[in-house]
């Protein structure tokens, strides 16, 4: 499903945020990255997505090397993907249904199909009755929720998350994360960065999710928990 093999990625300022990095995620896995800040989740969140490519190495999802990759077909690759960033990239000037349709406009999907899947999408993530509110009478908990609302209604493969709990309290964080247990346990392979281990810890399910720990750049490969060993993920 997704393979990085000896990535590194080099900005022209000389640092050097990914070094030699290498891992295999398989379908229906939900994997964490972690790290310390400035660790590298981030940079290689940019080159899962192929917002950034790799400056050596090769990262390979569904038997595509995305380094070579015309940049014209990376908008038909990202819709096997549900996309979540630090920052959210909320359109706050529309409301809650139409910052959810707008993926399915990019596709060409018809209005009344994209309001039905938009509708549905903000009703797995309790928010369908918030559906004509702006995102600023949001709180940060429900932004988050929005963001995940657009990020899964094309119905993605692969979803990628960046700090998905940055800034939220304790309750709310704990909200997303039986979101994205809930996505996972139907398939969707699942990866999240985070600086936060006490997610890990929250995740109360059949087996645990695999973590990546990332050190100055460096992939650190950590042990599978001994409570899941046998467990299917």
């Amino acid at each position: 499903m997704i393979s990085a093999s000896t990535v590194t990625k080099r900005y022209p300022e000389g640092l050097e945020a990914l070094k030699n990095v290498s891992f295999e995620i398989t379908a229906g896995e939900m994997v964490f990255i972690t790290g310390h800040s400035g660790a590298g989740k981030s940079t290689l969140f940019k080159l899962l997505a192929a917002i950034e490519r790799p400056t050596s190495g090769s990262i390979v999802v569904n038997g595509q090397n995305l380094a070579a990759l015309r940049r014209s077909a990376i908008p038909y690759l990202r819709r096997n993907f549900g996309l979540i960033f630090q920052d959210q990239k909320l359109l706050f000037d529309r409301n809650v249904l139409d910052n959810v349709l707008l993926p399915l406009a990019i596709v060409g999907q018809t209005a009344k199909e994209a309001t039905r899947r938009a509708r549905a999408a903000l009703d797995k993530v309790g928010l369908l009755a918030r559906e004509k509110a702006l995102p600023i009478a949001l709180s940060g908990g429900e932004q988050q929720r929005l963001a995940i609302a657009r990020a899964v209604v094309n119905r993605p493969t692969i979803l990628l998350a960046d700090e998905p709990t940055a800034n939220l309290d304790a309750e709310s964080a704990a909200d997303i994360l039986e979101i994205f247990r809930a996505f996972h346990q139907v398939g969707v392979t699942t990866v999240i960065a985070t600086h936060d281990p006490q997610w890990v810890s929250r995740l109360s399910t059949q087996g645990s999710p695999r973590v990546l720990l990332l050190e100055r750049g460096e992939m650190r490969h950590l042990p599978q928990p001994a409570a899941a060993a046998g467990a299917s993920v």
